[in-house]
Formats: structure tokens, sequence, C-alpha cells
């Protein structure tokens, strides 16, 4: 047997003209048919909120790729997903400074300042959304101070009542929304809830370009489902109200604050999806989906060290 010297690179070896670029582009795509039903239904107030996150995520990462001597990246087009997806989970009605202040602290804090694309723990557009939940006092102090300026609302502001207010019994009486219109469009909630049907639209591109699996998402709405009929709920009305379908398609799914591999992704989403339940049912409704992530974005390494790839051509010793 003749022997050669072999030069081998690290891995990866498989080579493709896929980019980060071309991912982020997809998911923006992905995103048009939500888009174009909030603007629908919320017009000028979706239109304020969209551009100042946009900005905000522009303006953010320029200023930061300076401070810290980096390279610009605008052109992989990150910040904007990011800046589209915290939009999509607020609420119409916000004034535009809070979704200024939440989109620079996802793209500043969450994004660059942990080490920039690739690098960061959290989600950074559900990081940003729960700044704002969490500092939501603060921000209506903030807001009583800049009176000055055209106001549009509060934090949880809605143009109508998030159909979240139904999932726990006592919340409200009266008839609360159906399914057919929660399916197609529903004008209360926030921004990204206003239609099922776009988001599954949506959904099934970036199934169709390869850059999600199933792996997640229908353990997340396979869990909410289960669990919500067990609990004696109605398992239909949860996973078309509020943000389910929005967290478990284009949130949970992110490329590096989920598992890597399937069997990590489906205890990811099961996880993900028992949360989800337990905060909506027995804490806060609105922002069960957003906590529920952000919390197993933490566990994402112990998964992946637990539910270990096995390495290309290994065999046991």
């Amino acid at each position: 047997m003749a022997y050669y010297d072999l030069a081998v690179s690290g891995p990866p070896h498989i080579r493709s003209k896929e980019v980060v670029s071309t991912g982020m582009r997809d998911v923006l795509i992905a995103l048009v048919p939500v888009v174009a039903v909030s603007l629908v239904y919320f017009r000028l107030d979706a239109v304020i909120t969209f551009a100042s996150c946009i900005v905000a995520a522009i303006v953010s990462e320029a200023v930061m790729r300076k401070i810290m001597g980096r390279e610009l990246t605008l052109k992989d087009y990150s910040a904007i997903v990011t800046a589209v997806l915290l939009a999509l989970c607020l609420p119409p009605a916000l004034p535009w400074w809070y979704a200024a202040i939440g989109t620079i602290v996802a793209v500043a804090i969450m994004k660059e300042l942990m080490g920039g694309l690739g690098v960061n723990i959290f989600n950074p557009a559900l990081f940003g959304f729960a700044f704002l939940i969490i500092c939501s006092r603060w921000l209506a102090g903030l807001n009583s101070a800049l009176n000055s300026i055209a106001y549009r609302g509060s934090i949880s502001g809605v143009t109508t009542a998030t159909p979240l207010a139904w999932v726990k019994p006592e919340a409200l009486s009266g008839p609360r929304p159906g399914y057919w219109s929660l399916f197609l469009a529903n004008p209360g909630g926030a921004i990204g809830e206003v239609s099922v049907l776009a988001l599954l639209v949506g959904a099934a591109y970036l199934l169709y370009r390869g850059h999600i699996t199933w792996h997640i998402p229908f353990s997340i709405i396979a869990t909410v489902f289960v669990l919500t009929a067990i609990l004696g709920q109605n398992p239909l009305y949860a996973i078309l109200a509020g943000g389910v379908m929005l967290g478990a398609f284009f949130m949970a799914t992110d490329w590096v604050t989920s598992p890597s591999t399937n069997v990590g992704k489906i205890i990811f989403g099961i996880g993900i999806g028992v949360l989800i339940v337990v905060i909506r049912l027995y804490a806060a409704p609105l922002e069960g989906v957003a906590y529920a992530i952000l919390i197993f974005n933490a566990l994402t390494p112990l998964i992946n060290r637990i539910v270990k790839k096995k390495w290309f051509g290994a065999v046991k010793a």
C-alpha cells in the first residue's frame, strides 16, 4: 500500500455558494407576507415602527463597528433582519423612540458587543424585546418626560385587545376572536401576530430554501397544543393566538442560538413549548414565547454538549 503526504484543512469540507447574506436575504423575503399584511392593517403606525427599528439597527451596527475597529457588515443584512423581527414583536401603536431603544440594545449590545454575528448567546431581537418589557415602567417615565413629542401609545398599546388576553379564562368576558380571524388576519396584539397564514407562507419559503428544518417549529407547536389540551384549555386557540407561530418559525430557529443536532432541536423545541404554556397560564401571557425562547437560548450549549454530533468517520475506541 502506498502512502502519500496529504494536507487536509479543517472542517467543514463541503463547499457551497450560500453565504450569510443569502440566508439573511431569504429571511427578509420570508417576512414579506406578514409585513405586507401588517402594513394593510396598521398603516402609518407599522411604517413608523419598522422605519424606527431599521434606522436604529443600521446606525447602531455602523457606530459599534467603527468604535471597535471592525469592518462594516451592513451588507450581510443581519442588522436589518434583527430590526424587522423586533418590530414584529412590538405593538403597532408603540412610540418610535421605544422601538429605537429596543433595537439599539438588540444590535449594539447583544449582537455587536457580544462579538458580532455568530457569537451572540441570545436571539438579539427577542433580547431587545425583553429589555423593553422589563424596563417598561422606566420607559413610561421617559414617555412622560418627552410629552412634547407626538404620542403614539404605550408599551402595551394595541389596536384592539390582544387575543392572548383570553388565554386565561378569567381575564376577559365576552366573545374572543374566532379561529378563522386569527388564521387569516386579526388586528390585535403585536404587529407580527396579525396573520398566521402570512407567517406560514414565509415559513414554507424558509423550509423550501433549507434554512430551517421542521424539528424546532413542530416540537414547539405540538408541545403547546398537547400540553394546553392536557391542562383543560383550548389547544387550537393557544397556537393561533399570540406569537407561537412567529416564535416557532422565525425566532427559535435562529442558526446561532439553537442546537446543532436534530435530536437537540427537538429537545429544544419541546422545552420551549412547555415553558410557553406554563408562563402563559400561570404568569404573564404576553411574554411567554419571548421568555421561553431566551431561556432555552441560554441552555443551547448544554443541549449541544449532551446531544453530541457524531464526527464523520469516527469509530468507537
